[in-house]
């Protein structure tokens, strides 16, 4: 996990660079991050609340990876959360993550979470001996509107240049941007809809965490 935060600062002090802020105290600001980081054990691992079991859905298809997600709101627009977990077909959790916003809707939450854990999974891949154009990733969410859309709608936006067969703009289009951009980093992403509710161990893991999110930022 070390190299996955080496190239984070990497890339967020590039950045700075770019916009033309490289000072000497802040470059020996990042110098002694990444001393820090590089002190590290090697021995890191995600341990997770409790023991997820191995996802069903790879039995299948060994060899692919498996990323649950799932979000939510309060008020719609209002306070909401995403978490999302992944896992490989042993069940061994290889990384999960939640986040918070103050002002946003259901739909975008349930879009958030797919587009945050397939980056971090990008990302996390060389640290596996893995690479993203040679992975297939199986997504479940409980969202069909994330699923109809990836599986069907964005083929037809995107034909027609961003546009519902209205002449519309689809909403959170930015979000949908976004999701499309980052499935094509891996060979195949198939989207799989699991009822919500309904039982399944991961599905209801991130549910929790979303609502323990909302619960622990007053919403």
């Amino acid at each position: 996990m070390k190299k996955k935060h080496l190239r984070a600062l990497n890339s967020i002090e590039n950045w700075l660079q770019k916009q033309k802020i490289d000072t000497q105290e802040l470059a020996q600001g990042f110098n002694s991050i990444r001393t820090v980081i590089e002190g590290l054990s090697e021995t890191e691992q995600v341990d997770s609340a409790e023991t997820l079991p191995p996802p069903l859905e790879l039995v299948a298809d060994p060899s692919a990876l498996a990323l649950y997600s799932d979000g939510g709101c309060r008020g719609n627009p209002g306070p909401g959360a995403y978490a999302f977990v992944i896992q490989d077909v042993t069940g061994a959790l290889l990384t999960e993550g939640v986040d918070f916003e103050g002002r946003t809707t259901n739909n975008r939450m349930e879009l958030s979470g797919p587009i945050r854990g397939l980056s971090e999974l990008r990302d996390l891949l060389p640290d596996l001996g893995k690479d993203a154009p040679s992975t297939r990733v199986k997504v479940m969410t409980d969202s069909k509107y994330v699923v109809d859309g990836m599986k069907s709608w964005v083929q037809g936006w995107k034909a027609r240049g961003w546009k519902k067969a209205d002449g519309k703009t689809p909403e959170n289009l930015e979000l949908w941007q976004e999701l499309d951009r980052v499935r094509q980093f891996f060979l195949v992403v198939d989207w799989v809809w699991v009822k919500g509710h309904g039982g399944h161990p991961q599905n209801e893991y991130c549910d929790r965490k979303a609502n323990e999110a909302m619960d622990e930022n007053g919403a």
